[in-house]
């Protein structure tokens, strides 16, 4: 995994290279936050699910790097003043306390856009053909809008100091949260080719440890460090946002956690194939400390 996480970034930085021209402040910012570290979660996916279903590596890089990179943006965006107003991401200072509020906002708009000139690029239609690669842009744009992140940030807003029900948080996380690991395990099914009930338990998979690592992420919202977590600590608190930990306390959260994560293994039961790693990576989701 370690050499893999090593030709993501390698894309990542061949898909957003560094430039002179005039708009390099620009690019700049957007490098500064897609080449920041992170975990990689969706790449790793689209790529595990590629070559799951039959495919090569090369096959979902390009939609790899194109959900990190929609990821990337909502992250910048997410730590504006006018959202989170959080000064810290990935142990680094957010982009807006590097480059400025102006810069941060348009760095998150070129983040977006080329995560589908990526996803559409003359790469993409040679090793997946130009229908696969429509298909699986068309996943991303839904995953990644009103329907899908973005609407679940709405509801965040919507919900913001205010005690909700269960089902009105799995709602919020499954658009906020869950939408783009669908996408990356969708995109990696239908880069190989996949048909289409398998595009769908590769959704179920990714619903199901999606919802498990945002309501980790609550957990470690409490129990974690900044240091080791690389960005601040006790935000949804101090926010008074309404999480899985504020409802059912910590003991119920992890219960919760370990339900979704068992879910998710049920849907690899679809697969012929190899799913030992995707197995272990859900699980290791489960019981993360960062």
């Amino acid at each position: 995994m370690t050499e893999q996480l090593k030709r993501i970034e390698a894309a990542l930085d061949r898909f957003v290279p560094e430039t002179d021209a005039l708009y390099k402040n620009v690019t700049d910012a957007m490098r500064y936050s897609l080449l920041n570290g992170g975990k990689r979660v969706r790449a790793v996916l689209t790529l595990a699910f590629c070559t799951l279903c039959g495919g090569r590596e090369e096959m979902a890089m390009p939609f790899a790097c194109a959900i990190e990179m929609v990821h990337a943006y909502s992250l910048i965006h997410d730590d504006l003043p006018c959202m989170d107003n959080d000064d810290m991401r990935r142990g680094k200072p957010s982009n807006h306390k590097v480059f400025g509020e102006s810069y941060a906002l348009l760095a998150g708009d070129g983040l977006l856009t080329k995560a589908f000139e990526t996803a559409l690029s003359a790469e993409a239609f040679r090793v997946v053909g130009p229908a696969r690669a429509a298909k699986a842009a068309a996943v991303l744009a839904e995953c990644a809008g009103e329907r899908g992140m973005v609407g679940g940030q709405c509801i965040d807003l919507e919900t913001e100091n205010r005690v909700v029900p269960l089902e009105t948080l799995r709602e919020k996380d499954t658009g906020k949260t869950a939408n783009l690991i669908m996408a990356a395990c969708m995109m990696g099914c239908i880069a190989a080719g996949a048909e289409d009930e398998l595009v769908e338990a590769a959704k179920a998979y990714a619903l199901h440890i999606g919802l498990a690592f945002q309501i980790r992420d609550d957990i470690l919202d409490v129990t974690g460090s900044a240091e080791e977590l690389g960005k601040n600590i006790g935000i949804d608190a101090q926010n008074n946002r309404c999480t899985y930990v504020s409802l059912l306390g910590l003991e119920k959260a992890q219960a919760l956690v370990d339900k979704y994560t068992a879910s998710a293994l049920t849907a690899l039961d679809a697969f012929s194939g190899d799913t030992a790693f995707l197995r272990d990576f859900a699980m290791q989701l489960a019981a993360r400390s960062k």
